[in-house]
């Protein structure tokens, strides 16, 4: 398997509910966080119901898939760390500590990208720094301590 497979397509069952990322959430978001070269991707597309002033994005739908993007990013740079390679060993759970959300402009209703970086690595916690970005512009910055959860 290559690197190409969403970290949450290898959640274990009781893992993939999750309301942002839970492949198993009907109603989810179901949002798919990819590696992409030293960073995370992840692509959103928010639906007209995501409304929070005319053709802007819900802030409160930003912080979600933020959070989410967070945890999987950090389930990946974890297994970066490991040495482990994504679909061939179990996919590390990790749950948000602390997250900070910075908006910096409306989002408008349309295609996101969510981009992630490591800043820390270290036992069970990770930090991951991510931008929001529509077409060529950052509109919100978020800022997530994750810690790992489960046995792994």
């Amino acid at each position: 398997m290559t690197e190409s497979i969403a970290i949450q397509d290898m959640y274990d069952e009781p893992a993939a509910h999750c309301y942002g990322c839970g492949r198993l959430n009907d109603v989810g978001y179901q949002i798919k966080t990819r590696p992409d070269g030293e960073t995370t991707l992840t692509e959103f597309v928010p639906e007209p119901f995501h409304t929070a002033y005319i053709d802007s994005t819900y802030g409160g739908l930003i912080a979600s898939i933020i959070d989410c993007h967070s945890t999987g990013s950090a389930a990946i740079f974890a297994m970066r760390a490991e040495g482990s390679t994504i679909g061939s060993d179990p996919a590390p759970r990790f749950v948000t500590a602390h997250l900070e959300v910075d908006y910096l402009l409306p989002t408008p209703l349309a295609p996101i990208r969510l981009v992630g970086r490591a800043t820390e690595i270290k036992d069970r916690k990770v930090i991951v720094e991510t931008e929001l970005w529509v077409d060529d512009r950052v509109t919100a910055r978020g800022s997530a301590v994750l810690v790992r959860i489960g046995s792994e």
